[in-house]
C-alpha cells in the first residue's frame, strides 16, 4: 500500500518541492537549542532528578514598584493569532484578568509568525505606555533589544511558551522542562516505532526557542536512551497548517518505507502530519505523534491514526503569566524566590533561575482525550 500510494505522489513531490526550497535541515550538531546552552538529557529510567538551583538570571524593569497598587493594562503579544493553541493562551490570561480587578488585557499578535511583525507590534505598545507585557517570542535574540527596551520604560515583562534571552524579561512560564518534554516525546516514539526505528520531525523553525531547545534535548536523550533509532531529517513549516501537510507529505515520498514515523514539533504540525499519514492511507505504517491540543488531535486517535500527542494545558499557562506578571509588580514575586502562587493553580516551583515551571506534560490518548477541550 505504501509503495503504490508514493508512486501516485511523484507529481505531487515536484511542486512541493518548490514551494519548500530554501527549507534545509541542518546537521543535528547545529542544534544549539537556540540559546548555546549545554543539553542535559535525563535518566533513561523514570528517575528525576530536582535541577540544581540557580541564581536569578532575569532583568528588572526600571522603578520595579512604581506601579504597584496601580491599576495596570497589560497588553499580550503571542506569536501569532488565529491558532488554537494562542486562542488557548488569550483565553488564560482573560481569566486570570478576571481574577483581578486591578488589571485589564488584550491580545494583539501578528497574523504569521513572524518576529519582524511581532517587534513592531510590541514597539507600538511601548510607545503607547502599557504597564505590562506579555510575550511568547518568535525568536528570542532578535526579540531581545526590544524587552530590554519595554524594562527600561518601567512595563514589567513576562515570557510564556516561548523565551527570550533571560535578561530581557523578568519571569518567563515554561510549561515543562525541556529535557522532561524530550523524554516524553523519545520515549513514546521509541514504543511506538521500535528501537530501531526512523523517524523525522516537522517543526516551525530552526530558531524558534522552546522547539530548538526540545529538538536538542530530544537529540541529547535519542543518543543516550535509544541509540539504535535513526533521526532521518528535521524540516520547518512555520506555524502553517498547509506548509506542514505539504512539509509531511514530502517526508513521506522522500523516504518511502525508510519513515517510521513522525513528531511535530508545533500544535499545529502534529495534526497536518495525521492529516497526510491519514491521506496517504499509512495509519498503522507510518507513526504520528508530538505536540498538540487535544481538540485538534481527537480525530486522528479515534480513527487509530494516532495512538497519543503531548502538552500542557496552553490556558493555564497564559493564566499563570498574567498572575506572575501580577505578583512581579506587586512586590510578591521577587529575584530569588523559589515558589510563586498563581490563582487557581496554587504554588508554583521556580527553577533555572527565573522561570516558572507550570508542571509536566501530558499525554493525551483514547483513555483521556475526551476528558479536556481546548
Amino acid at each position: 500500500m505504501k509503495t503504490q500510494f508514493l508512486r501516485s505522489l511523484a507529481g505531487l513531490a515536484g511542486s512541493t518541492a518548490i514551494a519548500l526550497a530554501g527549507v534545509t535541515a541542518p546537521a543535528f550538531a547545529q542544534w544549539t537549542g537556540g540559546d548555546d546552552l549545554p543539553t542535559n538529557p535525563l535518566s533513561c529510567d523514570a528517575s528525576t532528578p530536582a535541577p540544581a538551583p540557580v541564581a536569578y538570571n532575569g532583568g528588572q524593569p526600571a522603578d520595579a514598584t512604581a506601579k504597584a497598587g496601580m491599576n495596570l493594562r497589560v497588553v499580550d503579544v503571542p506569536k501569532l493569532v488565529g491558532i488554537g493553541y494562542f486562542n488557548a493562551t488569550s483565553a488564560g490570561v482573560a481569566e486570570a484578568a478576571g481574577d483581578m480587578d486591578d488589571m485589564s488585557a488584550t491580545t494583539d499578535g501578528p497574523a504569521q509568525a513572524n518576529i519582524d511583525d511581532q517587534i513592531t507590534l510590541i514597539d507600538n505598545y511601548i510607545t503607547s505606555g502599557v504597564d505590562g507585557i506579555l510575550f511568547a517570542a518568535n525568536d528570542p535574540v532578535a526579540i531581545a533589544p526590544l524587552l530590554r527596551k519595554a524594562l527600561g520604560a518601567g512595563i514589567h515583562v513576562v515570557g510564556y511558551d516561548s523565551d527570550a534571552e533571560p535578561d530581557a524579561r523578568e519571569w518567563f512560564i515554561n510549561p515543562a522542562e525541556f529535557n522532561g518534554v524530550a523524554k516524553t516525546l523519545m520515549d513514546e516514539l521509541a514504543q511506538q516505532v521500535g528501537e530501531d526505528g526512523s523517524f523525522a520531525i516537522v517543526t516551525s523553525t530552526f530558531t524558534t526557542p522552546n522547539q530548538a531547545r526540545w529538538i536538542a534535548e530530544m537529540e541529547a536523550y535519542q543518543s543516550k536512551c535509544h541509540p539504535d533509532m535513526e533521526w532521518l531529517e528535521s524540516v520547518e513549516a512555520q506555524e502553517d497548517n498547509i506548509l506542514s501537510f505539504n512539509q509531511a507529505m514530502t517526508l513521506i515520498n522522500k523516504y518511502g518505507d525508510d519513515l517510521d514515523g513522525i513528531v511535530g514539533m508545533t500544535s499545529v504540525a502534529t495534526p497536518a502530519a495525521a492529516e497526510a499519514v491519514t491521506q496517504a492511507e499509512l495509519c498503522g505504517e507510518v507513526a504520528v505523534m508530538g505536540l498538540a491540543t487535544p481538540n485538534a488531535i481527537r480525530p486522528y486517535i479515534k480513527s487509530g491514526c494516532m495512538e497519543d500527542a503531548v502538552l500542557w494545558s496552553p490556558v493555564d499557562m497564559g493564566y499563570a503569566a498574567l498572575h506572575v506578571l501580577r505578583a512581579a509588580v506587586g512586590g510578591t514575586l521577587k529575584p530569588g524566590d523559589t515558589t510563586v502562587e498563581a490563582g487557581r493553580l496554587g504554588t508554583l516551583q521556580i527553577v533555572n533561575g527565573s522561570e516558572v515551571l507550570l508542571g509536566d506534560p501530558v499525554v493525551f490518548n483514547a483513555g483521556n482525550v475526551e476528558n479536556y477541550d481546548f
